[in-house]
């Protein structure tokens, strides 16, 4: 097994952030540096940051509600709240898919790395769905650019069409497909607007349903299954 596979198995992080780890000299294999691309036998101990990976655990999936403010990260020294400071669990859980700091809602929290990756990899086309509130009335016009796609020179990106609902005068929903760095943020400024408000509500099939604002709920039954058979196809939910 690759180390970078192993490192994201055992749900510290995706494969590519495991690869900025070998690279940052923050992994070690029985106590040398760990090389970029290297493989396992399976016997060697593997730290991560000092601390000794575990063989992957049982998959956990929950699903939480992160309040405005919260930074997706492990440790920032700069971000003045992270997920590490507010989300609890019994099992060491990570993000599967970011939401940024000023963004609340959905947030999908798990041990099992392949999941991890596959929802990182904006090429697999999982859709997310959100509200969002933007400081002026937004007209039918401007609601059909979103949709269609829009020219962010920022990221040198036109974003992928999109289904965008009209629910208030300031108020839409709008199902995204790629994620962008502050997508919704920068599509809406492109047209004009600014976002006062944006809280995602769905992920595939996980809905964010009655969960308040800090709340968290384990997934499993027939909806864990079908999340994995959205994510992850080749899988076919084999748990």
């Amino acid at each position: 097994m690759r180390l970078n596979q192993y490192i994201a198995s055992c749900g510290v992080c995706s494969r590519r952030e495991a690869d900025r780890l070998v690279e940052a000299g923050q992994v070690l294999v029985d106590g040398v540096p760990a090389q970029p691309g290297m493989r396992l036998q399976g016997t060697e101990t593997v730290t991560v940051r000092g601390k000794k990976l575990q063989s992957p655990a049982a998959p956990v999936v929950v699903a939480w509600y992160k309040p405005a403010g919260v930074t997706c990260t492990a440790r920032d020294p700069h971000a003045g709240k992270t997920i590490s400071d507010v989300f609890r669990y019994p099992v060491r859980l990570t993000y599967a898919g970011r939401l940024d700091r000023d963004s609340e809602g959905l947030l999908l929290m798990t041990n099992d790395g392949p999941l991890i990756d596959a929802m990182m990899r904006g090429a697999n086309g999982h859709e997310k769905e959100y509200i969002v509130r933007v400081k002026k009335r937004i007209s039918d016009g401007d609601l059909h650019r979103l949709s269609k796609g829009i020219r962010l020179r920022e990221l040198d990106q036109t974003t992928r069409p999109c289904a965008v609902e009209r629910l208030g005068e300031k108020t839409f929903s709008i199902v995204l497909t790629q994620g962008l760095n502050r997508q919704i943020r920068r599509m809406c400024r492109a047209v004009g607007h600014e976002v006062v408000f944006l809280k995602r509500i769905r992920v595939l099939n996980i809905s964010l349903g009655s969960l308040k604002t800090g709340q968290q709920r384990r997934i499993e039954g027939a909806e864990l299954e079908e999340l994995y058979r959205l994510a992850m196809p080749e899988k076919r939910g084999g748990l």
